[in-house]
């Protein structure tokens, strides 16, 4: 009987390039800045600072183009995506822009599964970066249906709210943790007493989470999750089983189930943020800072007001950091639309008064 040999190594050559590709993309880019929200003096007799790190920056305008590298590199070093793989996400927006940019730069036809609500603008993004969008009606449907897709095409399936949390390498080489700490190295206070972030996909939780333990600092880590999600209601009840089977509709943030990649156990604390806090937040910071943010970094700011209020309460001091995820002009048709926020029977007058008393004299009363 003759020696069987299926040898696969002919496609190494060209998965060599396609790391070397983004390899090389990453070096041409820069980090990306970490700027200091300009809170009044209460704040700086205080001992308070805080911070946003400014993900606008990456070449595709979001957080999420951080994990979309992580996950094409995962991807390539696993054997899944070879020469000519179609690549397929489930996505609401920013991820499915990133992802579909590392798709154009390798060549490789992508996919983007998303629910009918996500904004003309982010479809429109996908679609530059040489992306297809495929439309469902629920945000429940979109892992199913990403899946059937992969299974149809023969392609692969990115999936990442699996493979977020393990994508990227927490323990250091440049992820948004160890950023966060080089460039806070040289202020009065260079190790945070909180990091603020939203829960998405879990991974960004994730990375910083395990990295402020495994460097041992004392900062704590404070998930702020909008209405409609599983995270907050899975956090609370310990039960990572528990859905809500509803959108969020803070894009970016908030799922329908607790996704896999959440790791619960390295969260500190966990606050429930109404959107219209979120919308509040993001159109008073958008005034203050004299550019436009999004809905996410939003909520992120809501929860980082809360935090910085209980802190100057104790008489406590110390930096607070949070992430400007993505930029604002995103979201002209929805979160900064008048027409759009009055037939979604939004009413932003209180929490907008609740953000600019904070920022007046660093109360928080909700």
């Amino acid at each position: 009987m003759r020696t069987s040999v299926h040898d696969r190594s002919a496609d190494r050559s060209w998965v060599d390039n396609a790391v070397r590709l983004i390899e090389a993309d990453a070096r041409r880019s820069a980090d990306t800045h970490l700027l200091r929200f300009p809170l009044r003096e209460w704040s700086w007799d205080a001992g308070i600072d805080l911070y946003l790190k400014d993900e606008t920056t990456h070449i595709t305008g979001s957080l999420k183009h951080r994990l979309a590298r992580s996950l094409f590199l995962y991807s390539l070093c696993n054997g899944w995506v070879r020469e000519g793989t179609t690549v397929i996400e489930a996505s609401s927006g920013s991820t499915a822009v990133s992802e579909a940019y590392f798709a154009k730069l390798l060549g490789l036809p992508f996919i983007a599964v998303m629910t009918r609500s996500t904004s003309p603008a982010k479809v429109a993004l996908i679609e530059r970066e040489g992306g297809t969008c495929h439309f469902v009606d629920r945000a429940d449907e979109v892992y199913t249906e990403a899946a059937r897709l992969a299974a149809e095409r023969g392609g692969h399936y990115m999936d990442q709210f699996t493979h977020a949390e393990c994508a990227t390498d927490w323990r250091g080489n440049n992820n948004i943790a160890e950023s966060i700490f080089s460039q806070l190295s040289l202020e009065r206070h260079s190790e945070p007493a909180w990091i603020v972030v939203g829960a998405g996909t879990g991974g960004t939780s994730a990375t910083i989470g395990r990295y402020i333990r495994y460097r041992r600092h004392a900062t704590r880590l404070c998930v702020v999750d909008p209405e409609n999600s599983s995270f907050l209601p899975g956090f609370v009840a310990g039960d990572c089983t528990v859905q809500t089977g509803q959108s969020s509709r803070i894009e970016g943030i908030g799922r329908p189930r607790v996704e896999p990649s959440f790791i619960p156990e390295i969260v500190d604390r966990m606050v429930g943020v109404p959107d219209a806090g979120s919308i509040a937040a993001a159109r008073v910071a958008s005034a203050v800072l004299g550019r436009r943010v999004g809905g996410s970094t939003g909520t992120n700011l809501w929860g980082a007001f809360g935090v910085i209020a209980e802190m100057l309460q104790a008489g406590r001091s110390g930096s607070v950091v949070t992430l400007l995820a993505d930029d604002g002009d995103r979201y002209l048709d929805t979160y900064f639309d008048d027409s759009w926020v009055q037939r979604k029977g939004f009413d932003l007058a209180s929490p907008t008064l609740t953000v600019e008393r904070f920022l007046a004299d660093g109360t928080w009363q909700e």
